[in-house]
């Protein structure tokens, strides 16, 4: 296929893929077809699942993955409107609710907050515009788990890890980008040099690799999943990237070397298996052509300059 030819595959599928793709891969912003994303397809699908206490699932992170932590953040990578109405007032219910004596968003009940957790909450919570005076106590808690190799753990404040996790760093990593993103300024500097170091520790560790024997880490950070949940593989560190504008790093070459291993003969990428768990519904079948796949790996090779030319 070709490059024309993919894009219009993808601009037959879900109206979340439609509307990155337009503003990914043809520079076109399209307010009303993000507005849809609500009301049509995916979108309307997991606000449907919405109970009428606010959650989804049976709490905030029970079960996995149909809980409102994750089915929020569902929403937040469909990119649906930050002005839905509905996932305001769930998260009023959050933070009112939820937040632990470290100052982080408790699981359950332990009040120890999970640092990985956080992160992805820090990333939502900024993109649906919770208040600064609501954040300020989650990113006083991520900020103290900081660990000294540049990441972060989310046993740092369990078990007592000694090294950062990839998982971790990258979830944390979003986060802040959101937050940056959208504004905020509390200890927004502090931030800023932590989202730098973590870009460091991924780095290092040439998105998959040992960073003392070179050797794969986890055979897993090699297979394309979405939705990739806590989970770290490379191209949603890849994506993550291009996301945060990153210049290329030479030491992206292995990782940006297997996404393009995996590029079927029709241009196109498959979905891997899928990480175990409850789901709402499934987006895509995984062994199969995957537009969400593609959609990422496509806006990856753009950023680096190594995409399809026609």
């Amino acid at each position: 296929m070709t490059k024309k030819q993919i894009i219009s595959w993808l601009l037959e599928g879900d109206v979340s893929i439609q509307y990155q793709t337009h503003r990914d891969l043809l520079d076109t912003d399209k307010p009303t077809l993000r507005k849809k994303i609500e009301s049509e397809g995916w979108g309307s699908r997991f606000l449907s699942y919405r109970h009428s206490n606010g959650h989804w699932g049976r709490a905030f992170y029970q079960p996995k993955w149909i809980s409102t932590h994750y089915t929020l953040l569902d929403l937040k990578n469909l990119n649906i409107s930050p002005d839905n109405k509905k996932i305001k007032e769930t998260l009023d219910i959050i933070f009112t609710n939820q937040k632990g004596s470290d100052g982080g968003i408790r699981c359950g009940a332990d009040q120890r907050s999970d640092v990985c957790v956080n992160g992805m909450v820090l990333n939502y919570a900024s993109y649906f515009s919770v208040s600064e005076e609501s954040l300020r106590s989650v990113i006083d808690f991520l900020l103290n788990e900081k660990m000294n190799d540049g990441g972060f753990n989310c046993r740092s404040n369990t078990t007592g890890a000694t090294h950062s996790s990839l998982h971790t760093t990258l979830s944390v990593a979003e986060g802040i980008l959101e937050y940056q993103r959208n504004g905020y300024k509390y200890r927004l500097k502090e931030l800023v040099k932590a989202k730098n170091k973590s870009h460091e520790f991924i780095l290092m560790h040439r998105l998959f690799r040992s960073d003392k024997t070179g050797k794969i880490i986890n055979p897993n950070f090699l297979k394309l999943y979405y939705p990739g949940r806590w989970y770290y593989d490379i191209l949603r560190a890849l994506d993550y990237f291009q996301d945060a504008n990153v210049k290329h790093d030479d030491r992206m070459a292995d990782a940006i070397e297997v996404i393009l291993g995996k590029r079927t003969k029709d241009g196109l990428w498959k979905l891997a298996s899928k990480h175990s768990g409850q789901t709402h519904f499934e987006m895509e079948l995984a062994g199969k052509p995957s537009r969400w796949i593609t959609l990422k790996a496509m806006r990856v090779l753009r950023h680096y300059g190594l995409e399809l030319k026609v």
